[in-house]
C-alpha cells in the first residue's frame, strides 16, 4: 500500500489489502511472522484497530 493513502475518518470502516513480493517467506520464516504479529498487536492496542476473522 502506498504511503500516499491516508485514512481521515476515524469513525469510518476501511478494507486494507496489500501485496508482498516473494511472499512465501512471510509464511515460512519465524522472524517475518513475528514482525507481522507484533505490528498487528501494536495497531490493535495503541491505535484501536479491530481485526476480524472472516
Amino acid at each position: 500500500m502506498s504511503r500516499n493513502y491516508k485514512f481521515h475518518n476515524p469513525e469510518g470502516t476501511y478494507f486494507v489489502t496489500f501485496a508482498v513480493v516473494e511472499w512465501i517467506d512471510v509464511f515460512t520464516r519465524n522472524e517475518y511472522k513475528d514482525i507481522i504479529l507484533d505490528s498487528l498487536g501494536y495497531c490493535r492496542k495503541e491505535k484501536g484497530m479491530d481485526v476480524e476473522n472472516i
